[in-house]
């Protein structure tokens, strides 16, 4: 029953988007646009959770696929499906390269080496002429036929992104992620290739994310070297913990609610980031296991 729940949680919170980009403002589809966004890049790090392992090195691989897709966007006439899929695949393929490197190490190892990846490559685009350099790359669009549409075909593909997660991770592969992180010896000692199965989970959370800065790129229009540094791992870890990272839900009712209020903050003059910090420390210190976590375990009988 839970696992419809869940399914039946995911799909709701997707009508519920798009109901407000199709009967609220233009800006109110911009902002479901960009909580789609938050709520996939958050999911991607809860899928790396599985294993055990937290990725500070989200913001990098969603900074390559919006990198990667902006330059082709901007010096190719490319489809733009293919540019879409060409900033996931580039997230993908320097993911594994990057997991058979440091998922050798664990724990505060493997967060640092991510933290310092992360910051490697904003420094790259800020010193690339080709990428922009500190100005960043401009005239991002989708096509002309989708740019009334964008925000329902972003927002649709954004939580179908998610669903597809969801069945991964409740599929015989998930439950081999699971195992490997509650003993990883235990796994092994069935002739699973724990290694390869670690990589394998990396790469895939790896390649949503960059579907995700591929996304971020066209919803924008403008991409520059400060939307990717570390904090906007801080953020899908925020994302993460605010809405509860034991159901796949959490994600999406943190993302959403994280960026609504930073959305609505920004009016205030620039306290956005206290009430950010307000409401991150509130869910930590009163609600341990997030808002859908809370809400369950008062439910429960």
């Amino acid at each position: 029953m839970t696992k419809h729940m869940d399914l039946a949680g995911i799909l709701l919170s997707a009508a519920v988007l798009l109901c407000c980009t199709a009967f609220g403002s233009g800006y109110m589809g911009n902002l479901a646009v960009w909580m789609s966004i938050a709520a996939v890049m958050a999911t991607s790090l809860r899928f790396v959770l599985l294993i055990g392992e937290l990725n500070f090195a989200t913001a990098a691989f969603f900074g390559l696929g919006a990198y990667f897709t902006g330059y082709v966007v901007t010096h190719t006439e490319l489809p733009f499906v293919v540019t879409l899929l060409l900033g996931s695949l580039l997230a993908l393929v320097i993911s594994v390269i990057f997991g058979c490197i440091t998922l050798r190490v664990r724990g505060p190892y493997f967060l640092l080496v991510g933290f310092a990846f992360t910051e490697a490559l904003r420094i790259l685009y800020t010193r690339s002429d080709a990428l922009g350099g500190n100005s960043g790359m401009v005239g991002i669009f989708p096509p002309a036929w989708l740019d009334p549409y964008f925000p329902y075909f972003a927002t649709v593909l954004c939580f179908a992104l998610i669903v597809a997660l969801l069945f991964i991770e409740r599929s015989h592969l998930g439950k081999i992620f699971v195992a490997i992180r509650d003993n990883e010896n235990v796994v092994r000692s069935v002739g699973i290739r724990v290694f390869a199965a670690k990589v394998l989970c990396f790469a895939i959370g790896s390649a949503v994310a960059g579907l995700a800065g591929a996304l971020h790129a066209y919803a924008n229009n403008v991409i520059s070297p400060l939307d990717f540094g570390f904090m906007l791992s801080i953020f899908a870890l925020a994302y993460l913990k605010v809405g509860g990272e034991d159901s796949p839900l959490g994600p999406i009712v943190g993302a959403v609610l994280l960026v609504g209020i930073a959305s609505y903050a920004q009016s205030l003059g620039g306290t956005e980031h206290i009430l950010y910090g307000l409401a991150i420390i509130v869910s930590v210190l009163f609600m341990p296991k997030g808002l859908v976590g809370q809400t369950a375990m008062v439910k429960r009988p």
